[in-house]
């Protein structure tokens, strides 16, 4: 196993379909790094596959005010003509059955509300980052939470939630362990994510420690899978 984290391609390793990515959320407009230039965008998870396609930047509260839902997670006010869009949100949601009025209070949001929002590649993302965000297969997830409670950034009994999407990020920062997002309708259709992924985050000041125990459990997951087609293979000739 190598000794620098830096040298492990998370991406190649897994085979995952994009890179991983680090979020910040800083108390500062960061210097050097060029603000979200591209189109409005309907949520604020839909800048997650723009960094997963190599970009960096940072974005503002008014970047994220057409999300109700996402602006609450991230402690944004919505200005007053918009005020009552949260309101709206949820009250279609829980019409709907989508969402029940008492989950409300359970949404994990961040403590305090920062001055911008940062997105790059996990590698180099150009700022300070205080979570990192993969989108995986199942099979890939797996691995990775060995990875972190190997690392000791993971519990047995993971933390996981559904909607919204990006309430995984100050779930994260919140419990400082891995934690999963099973990605809600709204992201799946803002981000693309496919019906075949799901998404699992670290705390960035423990993701170069994951990295380190990736390898060993790509190879340990390797020698299992042999042992167990070798062991159903011997039991179906018997």
């Amino acid at each position: 196993m190598t000794s620098n984290s830096s040298e492990i391609d998370i991406q190649q390793l897994l085979g995952l379909r994009q890179q991983p990515i680090a979020i910040g959320f800083l108390p500062s407009v960061p210097a050097g790094l060029p603000r979200w230039d591209g189109p409005a965008l309907a949520a604020g998870c839909g800048f997650w596959p723009r960094a997963m396609a190599g970009r960096s930047f940072y974005t503002l509260a008014a970047d994220h005010f057409n999300c109700a839902v996402g602006c609450h997670v991230h402690r944004f006010e919505l200005p007053a003509e918009r005020a009552a869009e949260l309101g709206q949100a949820i009250g279609l949601m829980t019409e709907c059955g989508y969402l029940a009025m008492e989950e409300v209070a359970g949404i994990p949001v961040l403590e305090s509300t920062p001055c911008a929002v940062a997105y790059g590649p996990a590698e180099k993302p150009g700022f300070a980052a205080d979570v990192i965000l993969i989108a995986a297969l199942p099979a890939q997830a797996m691995i990775l939470y060995e990875a972190a409670v190997q690392a000791g950034a993971g519990n047995a009994l993971t933390n996981a939630l559904g909607r919204p999407a990006c309430a995984v990020l100050p779930l994260t920062l919140q419990s400082g362990a891995a934690s999963a997002s099973f990605g809600c309708k709204g992201n799946r259709v803002n981000s693309d994510l496919p019906d075949s992924e799901m998404y699992i985050s670290f705390p960035a000041a423990k993701w170069a420690a994951v990295k380190l125990a990736l390898a060993d459990k790509v190879a340990a997951n390797t020698t299992m899978g042999h042992y167990y087609v070798e062991k159903r293979a011997a039991i179906a000739a018997a």
